[in-house]
Parts: C-alpha cells; sequence; structure tokens
C-alpha cells in the first residue's frame, strides 16, 4: 500500500479561530498568528510558528497553519506551509493570485526559513507580514536555511511587498516559551 498524506489541523484550532471577523489591520492579523503559535507551544501540539492567509484588502480569513512537524511526521509541515496548503485547497486553485481572485497575504509569526521563503513566490502571495526575526528562532537553534538579504529583495523585485517585525516582542515571547518548555528543535 502506498503511504498517503493527510495535513489537519489540531482539534483546538477551530475553537480558537474566528472564521467570520475580518482582521482589520496588520497588528489584528499578527495577534492571531501569534496566538496560534501560542498555542501550538501550549497545547504540545508542534513548534512555536503559526501563519495564515488573509484577503489583503478586505482582512477575510483564508485559511491558517501551525508548524505541524513532528506531529505528522512531515519536515515540510511548518505554518506558513500549511497555512499555503489550506488556501490553495480552500479556494481550489494552485496560486492565490489566479484571475479573478483578490490579492492574498502571508501572515507569519517568525520570519521564513528558506523553504517557505521559496513558497512564498510560487504561493501567489502579494505580501508578507513577519514577527520575530531570524535571530530570534536561530537562537533557539533552529536552522533556517539559505536566507539572505537579497532573498527578500528578489521577492520584492517579483512584486511581493514585505513587512518584518510586526509585533517581534509578543512573537519572540512565543519562542521563548518553547525554550523554557524544552520543545524539541527538529533541524538543529
Amino acid at each position: 500500500m502506498d503511504p498517503r498524506i493527510v495535513v489537519e489541523h489540531p482539534e483546538w484550532v477551530h475553537d480558537v479561530v474566528d472564521w467570520q471577523r475580518p482582521l482589520a489591520g496588520d497588528d489584528d492579523r499578527m495577534r492571531l498568528a501569534v496566538r496560534l503559535a501560542r498555542e501550538n507551544v501550549r497545547r504540545g501540539t508542534g513548534g512555536p510558528f503559526g501563519a495564515l492567509i488573509v484577503e489583503r484588502d478586505t482582512g477575510a480569513l483564508v485559511a491558517v497553519g501551525v508548524n505541524s512537524v513532528v506531529r505528522l511526521h512531515n519536515c515540510t509541515l511548518h505554518g506558513e506551509m500549511v497555512a499555503i496548503m489550506m488556501a490553495q485547497q480552500r479556494l481550489a486553485s494552485y496560486t492565490l493570485a489566479a484571475p479573478g481572485m483578490p490579492a492574498h497575504e502571508l501572515v507569519t509569526s517568525c520570519e521564513p526559513c528558506a523553504m517557505c521563503l521559496g513558497a512564498t513566490l510560487w504561493s501567489g502571495v502579494k505580501r508578507v507580514l513577519c514577527g520575530a526575526a531570524r535571530d530570534d528562532a536561530t537562537r533557539l537553534n533552529f536552522e533556517e536555511g539559505p536566507v539572505f538579504p537579497q532573498s527578500y529583495q528578489y521577492l520584492e523585485e517579483r512584486g511581493i511587498q514585505i513587512r518584518r517585525g510586526v509585533l517581534r516582542e509578543d512573537a519572540r515571547a512565543v519562542l521563548e516559551e518553547y525554550r523554557a518548555r524544552q520543545g524539541p528543535i527538529y533541524n538543529a
């Protein structure tokens, strides 16, 4: 029998996320990404990273993702990757920039690793909001891969706006909580 891959949120996600409430601004959007990361740590369902996809102009929530690497035994299931996968599945499109679709943005509790930054380019999002910095994650010994200033410049040259440091202290606190709880560092 061939293996089957199923990606599902932890049960608690639907208790935490209000799917009907638009997320008005950058801080409101980042608060949800940070809350997802914090709940993932506190409930023991994954690493300290949360993300979401929203319609840029309306703030309508399309999808959320939490780090599910350890829980689902898959190194690709970072919060950003899960949010992108869930959004594309929900919208039945391999791109979030399909004709007739509103512009979408990725909100992530920490600057993306190399894999997630690459997926951002192909996802079709038009804007990325980041909370904690790469240095905050590497302080915990997470290996973020080859991400350089030129990586962000490359995305910007292709029309993707980047805003970093949104509620950075709140997002960094989740990483520190994960370290205090001695959560596994699965890619060191």
